[in-house]
């Protein structure tokens, strides 16, 4: 069953540079990954700290799997340093 994901990352204003070339970094390798149907990133409109993933993954094994992925950890690493607030987030299934 697909599996969607809406993530909502909202930057400290001072990391906002910092965050956006990291999230960039990981769109290619991710998309690449096994059972990624797509995965993108948005800038909020009003605001241009705030960033949202849309993604769509083919199972549930392979949005863990993506998880744990090496190109992921320059992020994950410092989320707490480069955020204003935890990340938001939505696993969706088809109704």
């Amino acid at each position: 069953m697909i599996v969607s994901l809406i993530a909502t990352l909202t930057a400290r204003p001072e990391t906002r540079e910092e965050l956006f070339r990291l999230l960039v970094d990981q769109v290619g390798p991710t998309r690449a990954e096994h059972g990624c149907i797509d995965y993108n990133l948005h800038i909020d409109a009003a605001d241009p700290c705030v960033f949202v993933f849309y993604e769509n993954w083919k199972t549930q094994a392979d949005l863990d799997a993506h998880m744990d992925m090496h190109h992921l950890k320059p992020l994950l690493s410092q989320i707490d340093r480069l955020l204003a607030k935890p990340i938001d987030m939505w696993r969706l299934l088809p109704a």
